[in-house]
């Protein structure tokens, strides 16, 4: 059979299954407000959490950096890709969540994709070995690639229980004594489809029990959870105290791209070296660097603006419950309006966007069969008014479609 018609096939079954992606383009910048098909519309799908995306202090360093450096780096970093500003930056990120060095990447993805492997399928003096990787069941995509690569003959993965620290305690306990080289908890800090946190003061507690390496991939918490938006671990109070993190760069900090990797000076300096997205991916180009430290250092100065998203999210999450939708419980600017069915979430998101606010459904696969949402992301770029414009939307199209 032709490919192409292996693709045609196989599209017509994604539509019949009510499982296909539409994309709907913006017209205008990423902010709390934005033009879609000619109309000004809310905001209620983006990453952008703290309007970072548009901000006037970031948009003019990302404007001076390629004045100053160049568009692009046009190689990669341990060739001629480094310039002093991807130095400057990884210290920046050190300094703000609380570790020894750090290393950037493309993406978070890269990132992920870059650490198992590189401890996993690596000898480091040991010619027999055995890992294990211990796994929330409902860990990113990128984790579980990332793991995907660590080589089956050297590396047990276990799943335990989503957020269950008890499960976790009991996997690990049921392995003490077997003689594995190195043992590494991994957790995604904020889960992107639930909204909730990881419970890290415990996973950190269970894991130093263990003598287990803590990874934790905080990329929907950088700038978002903790006083001063440090993330999960200032939120839960383990700061400093989580063996890796590795976040993003294209969410809170900005929203353009780029992920890191964060921890000891000696890991960090390994993964230089072994970290095969590193190695073979062309350096980050200088307007999203010098961008990204102006973000970085507006968050160090000033934390209004997380005040601002907190005060937010909570006023969304009362009023949105309140008008009759469910919700999944939480604190965190991802707020899950559930319905169930695909068609309906889909419907809805396609009634909202005729009534003024762009926001997505999230359907099987990418959330369990019979989870179908909405994902509403809460961001401090919303005045109460754009709030309040969506909420009326919410309700008016809810009582339509007899959601409410």
């Amino acid at each position: 059979m032709n490919y192409i018609e292996l693709v045609r096939g196989e599209l017509a079954r994604l539509r019949e299954a009510n499982t296909f992606k539409f994309e709907t383009p913006l017209q205008s910048a990423q902010g709390g407000i934005v033009r879609v098909k000619g109309k000004d519309v809310v905001m209620m799908a983006s990453n952008n959490y703290l309007g970072m995306a548009n901000h006037p202090v970031v948009r003019k360093a990302a404007i001076e950096g390629i004045k100053a450096y160049g568009y692009g780096a046009a190689s990669v970093r341990f060739i001629c890709g480094t310039q002093e500003i991807h130095l400057e930056l990884e210290k920046k990120i050190s300094a703000f969540v609380g570790t020894e060095d750090t290393i950037l990447f493309s993406s978070c993805f890269a990132a992920n994709e870059g650490f198992f492997a590189s401890l996993t399928n690596e000898k480091m003096g040991c010619d027999t070995y055995k890992d294990v990787i211990y796994t929330d069941r409902l860990n990113h995509a990128s984790i579980i690639d990332g793991q995907r690569l660590c080589k089956a003959e050297t590396t047990d993965k276990k799943i335990y229980n989503h957020a269950d620290v008890a499960h976790l305690r009991q996997l690990l306990e049921e392995d003490k004594d077997k003689e594995y080289r190195l043992k590494i908890v991994a957790t995604d800090g904020v889960f992107s489809m639930e909204g909730d946190l990881a419970p890290l003061d415990a996973i950190a507690a269970v894991a130093r029990e263990f003598n287990a390496i803590l990874f934790v991939d905080d990329s929907h918490a950088i700038g978002v959870c903790g006083k001063s938006g440090r993330g999960t671990p200032e939120h839960f109070g383990v700061l400093k105290k989580i063996d890796v993190i590795t976040g993003t760069l294209g969410k809170a900090i900005g929203g353009a791209a780029g992920g890191y990797i964060s921890g000891k000076k000696d890991l960090i300096a390994y993964l230089r070296q072994k970290s095969r997205p590193y190695t073979f991916s062309n350096s980050l180009p200088p307007a999203i660097v010098c961008a990204c430290m102006a973000a970085f250092d507006l968050l160090t100065k000033d934390t209004t603006i997380v005040t601002r998203l907190h005060e937010n999210t909570a006023y969304f999450r009362k009023e949105i419950a309140a008008l009759g939708f469910t919700i999944i419980e939480g604190t965190h600017p991802i707020t899950p309006i559930m319905l169930g069915d695909a068609s309906l979430a889909q419907d809805m998101s396609a009634a909202l966007l005729k009534a003024g606010v762009y926001i997505k459904g999230l359907w099987f696969p990418v959330v369990p069969k019979g989870e179908a949402r909405l994902r509403a992301q809460v961001s401090a770029a919303l005045s109460k008014k754009d709030l309040d414009r969506a909420l009326n939307a919410f309700e008016h199209v809810g009582k339509k479609l007899k959601v409410i």
